[in-house]
């Protein structure tokens, strides 16, 4: 057995298993807390909406599809002691406001995330990425290599499964100008399905994890104007055609150690994608399997993440 098939085999810790079973981790900034704490970065692209909480190297938080960097509040509160812990809100999405006509395509989002760090003073990064942001950092990863220090991806989209299969329908209502008001004026209207696996709840590996306070906090935002929906719907669009998969030869030459962990639950990516990513990689640190637990885990289960991210950072 060759040394990365055995990474492969020996990640699903015991500690994993018995972390889905129980429930989430609520130890985290608050609502409150989080609005207080937002600041606004004034770059070429618009106000780009972002927390930040620590001090020293600093390490990026991307975060998924329709979230925002709330999803990120408990990996901040654990891991602000070992570094500057940024978390922005892509364009498009959260509280970032950008004008009409504003490139959302991904080749954007990373110039934008560029320019951010540029504005903060930060050349070199930890990335830490889910779902979509999982794609764009790749796509960073390959655009910037020389800023990424370390990497770390949870459930995402991959050259593989880009964009996954559920999303299509959304895809297909965004073309026809209803994605905004159908699916997530829809999930507002009706909490319920919202929480079921006809909806959010399918990310999630408790889906009363997702309390009225929480869609009300990542939902909200995308509404608050004919110009928030139509960005929403021009988001989706733009996530319609694989562009990670022509990434391939320059993500093999990646010289960034990545770390790979995986929910075990999620039914939105391939079971395969994990296995594809850590041949993908040439400095991967394996896979960790973290079972049962589905999309959004890291939101749900920050001390895992953080424990990971302090072995990769050596603190």
């Amino acid at each position: 057995m060759n040394r990365r098939h055995f990474l492969c085999q020996a990640v699903a810790f015991p500690a994993a298993a018995l972390a889905v079973a129980r429930a989430p981790d609520s130890t985290s900034i608050d609502v409150h807390a989080f609005h207080a704490m937002r600041k606004f970065a004034a770059l070429p692209s618009g106000r780009i909406a972002y927390i930040e909480r620590g001090r020293g190297p600093a390490a990026l938080f991307l975060h998924g599809l329709p979230l925002h960097s709330y999803q990120w509040r408990g990996a901040l509160e654990r891991l602000s002691a070992h570094r500057r812990c940024i978390a922005p809100d892509f364009m498009g999405l959260g509280y970032t406001e950008v004008p009409e006509g504003t490139d959302l395509r991904p080749e954007a989002q990373v110039a934008m995330l560029s320019a951010l760090l540029d504005k903060l003073g930060e050349t070199r990064i930890d990335l830490v990425a889910n779902d979509s942001g999982g794609a764009v950092a790749q796509l960073f990863a390959v655009r910037h290599p020389d800023r990424v220090r370390t990497l770390i991806l949870t459930n995402c989209d991959t050259g593989i499964d880009s964009p996954p299969q559920v999303i299509v329908p959304g895809i297909a209502d965004a073309h026809a100008g209803i994605a905004a008001d159908k699916d997530i004026g829809g999930f507002l209207r009706d909490r319920d399905k919202a929480r079921s696996l006809d909806g959010l709840g399918i990310a999630y590996t408790h889906p009363a994890f997702l309390t009225d306070e929480l869609l009300d906090v990542y939902l909200t935002p995308l509404l608050q104007s004919p110009l928030r929906k139509q960005q929403f719907n021009q988001l989706m669009i733009a996530l319609e055609n694989n562009f990670l998969l022509p990434l391939e030869p320059e993500l093999k030459k990646l010289a960034s150690p990545v770390r790979i962990l995986w929910g075990t639950g999620d039914t939105v990516f391939k079971a395969t994608s994990p296995d594809y990513l850590n041949r993908l990689f040439p400095h991967s640190r394996g896979i960790r399997q973290i079972e049962g637990a589905r999309l959004f885990w890291p939101e749900e289960f920050p001390d895992i993440l953080a424990e990971e991210a302090r072995q990769l950072w050596h603190v």
